[in-house]
């Protein structure tokens, strides 16, 4: 149990099972219908599921353990409240820009609503904060199977951050979720799939 935020496929955004609980085809039936309203083109180019290979980056699935205090507090020192709001504001990332975030009256994971974000938006405030702190380089970059959070959690981010000491390591918790986000909008780009918390 717990909450993840994951990758989804072709099958589980548009819901092609006439009997699959567990699908999007509301949230990317009303995305795509805002979508058009406001002149954009719908968004129909999710990929079908992948065989599973770790390290491959075909999916993404990390879960969200750490308290993230001391992630907003991070922000709220190296961003604008603007930024914040749009780095840790969404339910629903998308792989294409948006000008602003998109309200669904849609219920999401956790909300009565679906928030859109733009991954190149998102990604941008994750490079700037991740920037800000000096993310290292050993941070994994294919999160497909829990690999960032067995990083933080269980892995050797305590052994970098021994021989790599700097503001990264200051609060590994706080710059999990900073890896989270940056990593979250990379794969949405490099896939062309949304993610969502579930």
């Amino acid at each position: 149990m717990g909450v993840y935020l994951v990758s989804l496929d072709a099958l589980e955004w548009f819901g092609l099972e006439e009997e699959d609980e567990d699908s999007y085809r509301d949230v990317s039936t009303a995305l795509n219908g805002e979508l058009v309203r406001r002149g954009l083109p719908p968004y129909e180019s999710v990929p079908e599921e992948a065989p599973f290979v770790r390290g491959s980056g075909t999916a993404f699935e990390e879960k969200l353990i750490p308290a993230m205090d001391g992630f907003c507090a991070l922000a709220d020192e190296h961003l604008t409240s603007e930024e914040h709001d749009l780095l840790g504001g969404w339910s629903l990332l998308v792989p294409f820009s948006l000008e602003e975030q998109i309200v669904l009256p849609v219920p999401s994971g956790y909300t009565n609503e679906t928030v859109v974000a733009g991954a190149p938006q998102v990604l941008a405030v994750a490079e700037k904060l991740a920037a800000a702190i000096g993310l290292p380089d050993e941070v994994p970059t294919m999160c497909d199977n829990l690999d960032l959070t067995t990083w933080f959690m269980d892995g050797p981010a305590h052994e970098v951050a021994e021989t790599k000491p700097g503001l990264w390591s200051a609060d590994l918790d706080a710059t999990f979720y900073t890896a989270l986000f940056l990593r979250a909008a990379q794969h949405s780009l490099r896939r062309g799939c949304p993610i969502v918390y579930t």
